[in-house]
């Protein structure tokens, strides 16, 4: 049986406060492999805290604990800043929810994407930007030549959630964190987006944890799902199970999701049960 490409044991995240501390994340536990992992679960589930948390992205003072946090055989706690580096961009990468605050505002898109590939590819300034052009014509921009030379604010939404997109890819990471990745895309952008990220998993092997609060999409896109509740992991099943999962909270998430197929008036609400958090 093939390793698992990620373990995690135990992975808490807390900030102290004046009226004392804030578990943001709540030993997770949970193994990744060479698949597509969703995550859902409402905002201020702890999400986004465990994918910043497995890059070493959390700030001071957070704090985050764990028993075991292995990347590809080597462990992750206590990394140094210059362990972070040789991982983060080349073997580990995150796409970011809203491109506004992860893109520099002061550099042009392609030199943002072209330092990535020479910071962590043994390539010429020649061929980093011919990937980078490459892999904005990949998430689909029509004019790549022009959205090179064009600074984040002069691009929409879902132009720049594109360039991050692109940016993240472009080395090609072994282990890919998408935090909504899709959510300012439209369907047509958002299927190619899909499309490359599945070539990645299934031509390249990578490890890839997709973050959304769109079940339709995460259970026909992922194999397995992690439903998260207030920092804790609640439930973990195969996408295709998805339907007839068990526990109350991902019942009542899969009840109050929207349908074409079975549209209806009045939409339910979670009723919530606080032993969710013992």
């Amino acid at each position: 049986m093939t390793a698992p490409l990620l373990s995690v044991e135990n992975l808490s995240v807390s900030y102290p406060g004046r009226s004392g501390v804030t578990k943001a994340l709540r030993e997770a536990t949970f193994t990744l492999g060479h698949e597509r992992l969703g995550v859902v679960g409402e905002s201020g589930s702890g999400k986004s805290t465990m994918g910043r948390a497995l890059l070493g992205l959390i700030p001071k003072p957070g704090v985050v604990t764990a028993s075991r946090m292995d990347f590809d055989g080597q462990s992750l706690l206590g990394a140094s800043d210059a362990d972070w580096q040789k991982l983060r961009g080349r073997r580990l990468s995150m796409i970011m929810q809203d491109p506004k605050y992860s893109l520099n505002p002061v550099r042009r898109i392609g030199d943002q994407i072209v330092e990535t590939c020479l910071l962590h590819l043994d390539i010429s300034r020649r061929e980093a930007e011919r990937r980078a052009l490459d892999m904005l014509e990949a998430v689909k921009i029509r004019q790549p030549d022009a959205v090179f030379q064009q600074y984040p604010h002069q691009l929409s939404g879902g132009m720049g959630q594109r360039a991050m997109i692109a940016m993240m890819l472009v080395a090609e990471p072994d282990l890919l964190i998408a935090d909504e990745p899709t959510s300012a895309l439209d369907v047509t952008v958002q299927n190619e987006v899909l499309r490359i990220l599945d070539d990645l998993v299934r031509n390249r092997g990578m490890g890839l944890i997709f973050i959304s609060h769109n079940l339709n999409i995460v259970s026909s896109f992922c194999d397995r799902v992690l439903i998260m509740y207030g920092g804790r992991i609640l439930e973990q099943i195969s996408a295709r199970d998805l339907g007839a999962a068990r526990h109350p909270y991902t019942r009542a998430l899969l009840a109050a999701a929207p349908s074409l197929d079975a549209p209806r008036a009045t939409l339910a609400t979670v009723t919530r049960d606080p032993a969710w958090l013992e």
